[in-house]
């Protein structure tokens, strides 16, 4: 059984819960309402959970250092368990691509992302996939403002889809590799249904 760490970038504490930047933590919550488990064992300063999938390890980790940071969480849950870098599957919000995108990314730089960053300066390297949850870019160049902002209402409702989309692309991914999920996912606007 192969294990793979599923590493949701967001930040800690009630006010940021809800804001665009926690799309990686919204996402392993929405995953971890839908297979009924629990996210809240203390470990590698994240909240982790875990869960059995098609024959693989399912390592959830919600890093608690503060986005800045969180390569000094998902470093050591790689180490201890022993995963390679291709079993490593980062979940970020993304400026890049609009709400209701959700694409697969192997490899690159951090695009200003401070989470990536972080990471990246940990492994010493980029070599690994992410999943990027499309925010859209800020429409008045404020991005902090924009990252840092409650999703709005209207987008919140819609939210639940494009994170259910983020797991059936992750799902398939596990059961029938990542280039066919890329090729079947990478294009797909979950707002078009």
């Amino acid at each position: 059984m192969s294990t793979y760490i599923i590493a949701g970038l967001g930040n800690p504490g009630p006010t940021y819960q809800w804001t665009r930047h926690n799309a990686g933590f919204l996402f392993l919550d929405r995953l971890a309402h839908l297979e009924n488990i629990s996210i809240s064992k203390k470990s590698f300063s994240a909240l982790s959970g875990e869960l059995n999938f098609a024959g693989h390890r399912l390592i959830l980790l919600k890093p608690q250092t503060f986005m800045n940071l969180s390569g000094n969480s998902v470093m050591p849950a790689l180490q201890f368990y022993k995963a390679p870098l291709a079993n490593l599957l980062v979940v970020h919000d993304e400026l890049d691509l609009p709400f209701g995108m959700i694409r697969f990314k192997v490899g690159g730089g951090h695009g200003g992302h401070n989470g990536l960053r972080s990471i990246i300066e940990n492994l010493g390297k980029g070599d690994f996939t992410r999943l990027r949850i499309g925010i859209g870019k800020a429409p008045h160049g404020d991005t902090t403002g924009h990252v840092l902002g409650k999703i709005p209402p209207d987008q919140m409702e819609l939210l639940p889809r494009i994170l259910d989309g983020g797991w059936e692309m992750l799902e398939m991914m596990l059961t029938e590799g990542l280039p066919k999920s890329m090729s079947l996912f990478n294009n797909k606007n979950y707002l078009e249904g």
